[in-house]
């Protein structure tokens, strides 16, 4: 049961928010010392656990390419065209990308998109600017949490839209699973078939979050825009 810190270590930090990859690793060096490996087998276990997932670091290809982009002014380019169009709003804007997303995960196309590559480049800043358009300015609060239903619709559609796609590994660990475990033999297509009523609940579900996100901005730009005036209250007073 000693070996069972490792995950008490886990929750721990991350409750009190500490850099993941410092809590995981020393979570890991902790459970695997409980266990009996030594030193030399530790250090063989990370090389190997990361050798085996390389692709976990493909994200550093794109790096110049993001840097690129925001050299040349795409994200501006971006955040203008979508100020310009009167219906948009923010979570339009996001809603939209969530069914763009889960409907290509859906058919094998988890590449397309991320935070890397979509998100930070030109999906926020796509909502950011129909926000700008409805609110003139965007405080630096109701900024961040732009930022983050972004990333949200991001990991929302990909991670539900992906378990439709036959291939994707996650259906195929399953039935390996199910095979090798239980004795039970399932086809791919049957795990994918009942994935799809889950993928439509969640887009649902997480699309009215989204369409609700605009009366939420809504209510703290106002809040924000009546404390900025009662501090310019209170200071001409003070003044005075």
């Amino acid at each position: 049961m000693l070996v069972l810190i490792g995950v008490l270590l886990v929750i721990v930090g991350f409750a009190i928010r500490l850099n993941p990859l410092i809590v995981v690793t020393v979570s890991g060096i902790v459970t695997a010392l409980l266990g009996g490996l030594s030193p030399m087998e530790i250090l063989e276990a990370f090389g190997t656990g990361f050798a085996s997932s390389r692709s976990v670091t493909i994200f550093v290809v794109v790096l110049p390419v993001i840097g690129i982009i925001e050299r040349f002014g795409l994200q501006e380019q971006a955040k203008t065209l979508i100020s310009k169009l009167a219906k948009l709003t923010a979570g339009r804007v996001l809603l939209g990308y969530l069914l763009i997303r889960q409907a290509t995960a859906a058919v094998g196309l988890t590449g397309i998109g991320g935070h890397a590559q979509a998100v930070r480049p030109l999906v926020f800043p796509m909502a950011e600017g129909a926000a700008l358009r409805r609110y003139g300015k965007v405080p630096d609060k109701v900024k961040e949490k732009i930022k983050a239903h972004s990333a949200a619709a991001d990991n929302v559609g990909v991670f539900f839209g992906e378990d439709v796609f036959v291939a994707v590994g996650s259906i195929l660990l399953i039935t390996t699973f199910v095979d090798t475990t239980y004795g039970l033999h399932l086809e791919p297509l049957e795990l994918a078939v009942w994935a799809i009523p889950t993928a439509i609940i969640a887009f649902l579900i997480h699309g009215f979050r989204l369409l609700r996100l605009d009366r939420q901005l809504d209510k703290e730009v106002r809040a924000i825009e009546a404390e900025e005036k009662n501090n310019e209250t209170v200071t001409a007073g003070g003044n005075a």
